[in-house]
């Protein structure tokens, strides 16, 4: 499976999640320690924008200097989410998103191949988070786990190193591929 038909196909859950998400539900707690599900569902909303722009090459700054100078979570928050979040996949997709250089709403260029992956593993996680926080079950195709799996293990102690993960959750080599990811990113399977 290529590279691009991999976001859109980690978006289709997180479309699901997003959609099974009770309004009543936004104060409870994730397993990303830093937000609840409405401090989740901004965070996605306030970068959403950015991961789009750096698919097309394009930087894209967030909405706001920081993420709590902006409210995001108002109205129809579930449906901009989707539609943001399909934005996004449908950008990953288009080809040339995967090669070059990039930006992240920033002045950095990065490969676009780490940017993807990075794209692609804040899906995953984010998703589980929402789902874990809400009593859902999210379930992917392995071909996304794997790249996830493959892209995290050379870049999770930079994550770590930078606040985004926390420190690795001992998992069996043998546990299922997203606890070996979960693991890998702080969280407790």
């Amino acid at each position: 499976m290529s590279r691009e038909q991999l976001i859109p196909r980690a978006v289709k859950t997180a479309v699901e999640v997003v959609g099974g998400i009770e309004p009543d539900r936004l104060g409870a707690p994730t397993p990303c320690s830093e937000y609840d599900v409405r401090a989740l569902v901004h965070h996605l909303l306030f970068w959403g924008p950015s991961l789009e722009g750096a698919a097309r090459k394009e930087s894209v700054p967030p909405p706001a200097a920081a993420e709590p100078d902006v409210d995001l979570v108002t109205g129809a928050w579930a449906a901009d989410l989707t539609a943001q979040l399909r934005r996004t996949a449908d950008a990953w997709s288009a080809p040339g998103a995967w090669t070059g250089t990039t930006r992240m709403g920033g002045p950095a260029e990065m490969p676009a191949e780490l940017v993807g992956g990075m794209v692609l593993g804040e899906v995953v996680v984010h998703t589980w988070d929402l789902a874990q926080a809400t009593g859902q079950a999210a379930t992917w195709d392995d071909d996304v786990l794997d790249q996830v799996h493959q892209d995290l293990v050379p870049t999770a102690q930079m994550g770590r190193d930078m606040g985004v993960y926390g420190p690795e959750v001992p998992v069996p080599a043998d546990a299922p591929l997203i606890h070996r990811i979960l693991g890998l990113t702080g969280r407790r399977p």
